[in-house]
């Protein structure tokens, strides 16, 4: 059976965005379990220290199975390997990532990949991204998961779905990637390595 997944982010004893999270988390165990009770949570999270920024990992079947925590490591990211795939799928946040971590084998010196899948452009390894396009941030429509911090900004408008094909990459100047630990984070500089 598999294992899923959710990452938490906790600032000074305060779990971030948890609805969306729950939210998730219980669709999921729907869908896979046929779980139909819900899972709040915030009843399972207790902050390791009093301040500080921790990374919480939920691990869950039908039920929550453990819950771990580690101190949060801010990672930079400015270089993405373009990688084909047109069999990937992970729609939900598993705790298995052994097909996105064989995708990682092309990344080479990059900090990173963007999967493209079926012409589309989706997700990251670890991340949902936008586009800066004119006068608005654009996020591809196809993403292989649909990302806690991707559903927020979508819900408060701020960010618009669109089909991002890989031939559109040439056509935007800026780039942001987005995540429960890393909130949404545009690149001051970003390349694409072909």
């Amino acid at each position: 059976m598999e294992k899923l997944l959710e990452t938490i982010k906790i600032v000074n004893q305060v779990p971030q965005f948890l609805e969306f999270h729950n939210e998730r988390l219980n669709y999921a165990r729907q869908v896979l379990f046929n779980a139909h009770d819900k899972i709040l949570l915030h009843n399972f999270i207790q902050a390791p220290s009093p301040s500080g920024i921790y990374r919480s990992r939920v691990i869950c079947s039908k039920m929550i199975e453990t819950v771990e925590y580690f101190p949060y490591k801010n990672r930079k990211f400015q270089t993405f390997k373009i990688v084909e795939n047109d069999n990937i799928a992970y729609e939900f946040k598993y705790l298995n990532r052994e097909r996105l971590n064989q995708l990682m084998t092309f990344k080479g010196q990059a900090d990173d990949i963007l999967i493209i899948k079926k012409g589309f452009v989706t997700d990251t390894s670890i991340a949902n991204v936008a586009f800066w396009h004119i006068d608005k941030w654009l996020t591809p429509s196809t993403p292989l998961l649909k990302g806690t911090t991707r559903a927020r900004l979508l819900k408060e408008n701020q960010l618009v779905e669109a089909d991002i094909r890989l031939a559109d990459l040439k056509h935007f100047s800026k780039m942001a990637i987005m995540n429960a630990l890393i909130g949404f984070s545009p690149l001051a500089n970003f390349s694409l390595i072909f």
